[in-house]
């Protein structure tokens, strides 16, 4: 952004306004994401698929997000993130709709694809308009974004759970949510920050990928949300037919599990600033490995669901430090840093659970799910390159 443009931004938009809006979408698509997890096993059951079937299904959800968010990146140097934001957060609400009436794979298939796309771009964007409004108050505060987005899941999850409990049928249900969400965004994008199209050279690719500089923690970024997205589309799954839990009680988990990185991602801005970005992500990385062993050790339901706890507690910060950290990464424009990371991200996000799927099917959920340990001890050995130049206090306004 110029500094022409740094003025205008600032003169519309007061920063704690901006702030109160991205929060708002944050919290949003948190909770229209949980509202689409808490009723997978329901669209498996009424469309009578096995886990490789449904794994089939969550492929082309992945497709679309990964189509979508490199070209994301790409857009918004064009038109702004602003304007990207405000279009892709009503398109994400209105696809959320599609799933819930496919009355067959292929639909399934179709409706998916095209759900991955726009929740993919909006993660782009959001994440754009983040860092932006970081910048404004020139100290760490991604990670509070990223509770909201959590807190969302939470909500979304609760009643998703009630929903299921209520065997409310799954296309009325997303209607519903999608209706909630649509009225957020409304009033949310309004308080946006005005962005434009920013210069880039010839040098700088239309798709963001990953660059050299940015490759270890796209890595990282790539393990936390294997685990994460596992966690979301097979937890309620292994926990009803591999514990033989009611679906109500299995949507729990995914409660559970969202409720812990809400409260790690609250004190994230903290634990960054007390103890190095670094050592949070490392410290996350361990915590999901004993996780993940707690939840397929134990047999019992509330250890298992404290297993996800700690799952969750463990990639809270990892995904906003690492978002923080690309776009202060010198000699990377931060557009194209954080597009390239919710790109390596979000494979991990969308492609984990098909292949979880596909394992299941080779040998059994449990031991597909095992295979998240592996990750976590990834995220060990290459959480200290999560590290990014200090927010400069000349991008700072008061807030």
């Amino acid at each position: 952004m110029s500094a022409g443009e740094q003025v205008v931004a600032r003169t519309v938009v007061p920063p704690q306004a901006a702030r109160v809006a991205v929060t708002a979408i944050f919290f949003a698509n948190g909770a229209l994401v949980a509202n689409w997890f808490a009723r997978v096993p329901d669209v498996k059951q009424t469309l009578g698929l096995s886990e490789g079937a449904l794994s089939i299904g969550l492929l082309f959800m992945a497709i679309g997000a990964l189509l979508s968010q490199p070209t994301a990146g790409w857009v918004i140097g064009k038109v702004g993130s602003r304007t990207v934001t405000a279009v892709m957060a009503f398109a994400n609400c209105a696809a959320l709709i599609l799933p819930g009436f496919a009355p067959s794979l292929p639909l399934l298939m179709a409706a998916l694809f095209v759900y991955g796309a726009s929740n993919g771009a909006l993660d782009v964007a959001m994440n754009a308009q983040a860092a932006l409004v970081e910048r404004r108050y020139a100290r760490p505060i991604m990670s509070s974004f990223h509770a909201l987005w959590s807190v969302g899941g939470l909500t979304g999850a609760a009643l998703g759970g009630l929903a299921a409990s209520r065997a409310l049928g799954t296309g009325l249900h997303f209607v519903m949510a999608a209706a909630a969400g649509a009225i957020v965004m409304l009033v949310a994008v309004r308080g946006l920050i005005p962005d434009g199209p920013v210069a880039s050279s010839s040098h700088e690719p239309s798709f963001a990928l990953p660059t050299r500089a940015l490759l270890p923690m796209g890595i990282v970024a790539l393990c936390a949300l294997i685990c994460e997205g596992a966690i979301g589309d097979w937890g309620a799954i292994y926990l009803r037919e591999g514990l033989g839990i009611q679906a109500g009680v299995a949507a729990a988990g995914y409660a559970v599990f969202a409720l812990a990185m809400a409260g790690g991602r609250f004190a994230g801005d903290w634990l960054a600033t007390r103890f190095g970005s670094g050592n949070v992500v490392r410290t996350g990385g361990a915590l999901v490995v004993a996780g993940i062993g707690l939840a397929l050790v134990s047999t019992t339901p509330a250890i298992a669901i404290a297993g996800y706890g700690l799952v969750g507690a463990g990639v809270s910060c990892i995904f906003p430090l690492i978002m923080s950290a690309a776009a202060r990464t010198p000699g990377v424009t931060p557009g194209v840093g954080i597009a390239a990371m919710a790109t390596a991200g979000y494979t991990g996000f969308l492609l984990g659970p098909p292949l979880i799927g596909g394992m299941a099917e080779l040998f059994t959920l449990r031991g597909a799910l095992g295979v998240l340990v592996l990750f976590g001890v990834v995220i060990v050995l290459l959480g200290a390159q999560v590290k990014g130049e200090a927010l400069a206090p000349a991008d700072a306004a008061t807030g």
